[in-house]
């Protein structure tokens, strides 16, 4: 495999003196599993509920309650759409969002179970009114099993939208989607905002391969953020039995599985011609944690001492990690109960969602 830097395993030895500590402790959310911010609006964090609702508030004068500003729960609340990863996953805001009014979601839809992309705008005149009948479904992906949704998207520094899709579900990737390139399941996507395909994606011209494919050989990239510093593209892909891993995502680049759970062997007899394929930045064993959520490279005001480092965790353990971007070094933070997702507000503070309705914010302890 073509390494982009020295794998470690297991060095989560150094505890660190910065932490995650509970903030806006008088506000709940139901499951979330994304809090961010929509540009224009410096003040205001986003928190998405998986069951199908987004609600705001005020970051410095929060309250003592959110406020509702979207809800798709008819859709995705179907009693069709059982199973612990579906639901509404994803939001992102249109650069131009206090201009435009445009944000996208990414939800699953059921009767037949799919992946929606949809844009939906505000309503005129500056009211946080969604026009429900604004949607306009940029992407639909039939999924073929309930879990391996994926379920991120975001704007790159280039403006456009990057969407994470799991290979399909159930387990080792049975319908072989990640490494099929007709297929957009098991890929990153890459979309202009009005859904057409961007002419400089890597495949446009390869017959082979889907238009819309950024990078493939994903497993589940169910969190990916962008580095406001550099631009790149870091994404935590989830594993199978063994390994969990952090890429660093390069155009065009293929990160192997399912011959590969993270840089070990693991269907390597259905590798055909000679593909290169791109190692884990970092890797580790599910003796540390079953299922990581990516995260993002800190550049926010107030913890020195983590600049540059990109933060993840893992979902299942809570267990909480720093890794230097340039040396690859890790070290431990203390825990966080079921971490979904990390996010950034406009001045660069960094927060994480614990599934079970709390928000914490990463300071110096």
């Amino acid at each position: 495999m073509l390494a982009l830097t020295s794998i470690l395993w297991g060095c989560h030895t150094v505890q660190a003196e910065q932490g995650f500590q509970p903030v806006f402790t008088q506000l709940s959310f139901e499951q979330p599993v994304l809090v961010t911010h929509a540009p224009g609006y410096p003040d205001l964090l986003f928190v998405v509920e998986q069951g199908g609702q987004v609600r705001y508030f005020d970051r410095t004068e929060p309250g003592e309650q959110s406020t509702l500003f979207f809800d798709i729960r008819d859709v995705t609340d179907n009693r069709l759409l059982t199973g612990g990863e579906q639901g509404l996953l994803g939001l992102a805001f249109h650069p131009q969002f206090q201009d435009n009014g445009w944000f996208y979601v990414n939800y699953t839809a059921a009767a037949p179970r799919r992946t929606v992309v949809s844009r939906y705008r505000l309503e005129g005149d500056g009211q946080w009114q969604v026009n429900a009948s604004s949607e306009t479904q940029l992407l639909t992906v039939p999924q073929d099993f309930a879990n391996h949704n994926g379920g991120m998207i975001a704007f790159g520094p280039d403006d456009k939208l990057y969407i994470g899709m799991g290979d399909g579900g159930s387990g080792g990737d049975p319908n072989h989607r990640a490494q099929d390139g007709r297929a957009l399941l098991g890929k990153l996507l890459r979309l202009n905002p009005d859904g057409s395909v961007p002419q400089d994606n890597p495949f446009v011209s390869d017959p082979a391969k889907a238009d819309e494919i950024w990078a493939l050989g994903l497993r589940n990239p169910w969190r990916f953020s962008f580095d406001r510093e550099t631009g790149d593209l870091w994404l935590g892909d989830v594993g199978q039995n063994a390994i969990e891993e952090i890429n660093r995502i390069e155009r065009g680049g293929n990160y192997g599985w399912r011959w590969y759970e993270g840089s070990e062997s693991y269907k390597p007899d259905e590798r055909t011609g000679s593909v290169e394929v791109i190692d884990p930045v970092y890797e580790y064993p599910h003796s540390e944690g079953q299922s990581v959520t990516g995260g993002v490279v800190f550049r926010g005001p107030g913890v020195d001492a983590l600049q540059g480092w990109y933060l993840f965790g893992d979902f299942v353990s809570g267990r909480m990690w720093a890794l230097n971007t340039e040396t690859t070094e890790v070290i431990s933070l203390p825990e966080v109960a079921n971490p979904s997702s990390f996010g950034e507000d406009a001045d660069g503070n960094l927060y994480v969602t614990s599934y079970r309705g709390t928000l914490h914010q990463l300071v110096d302890r």
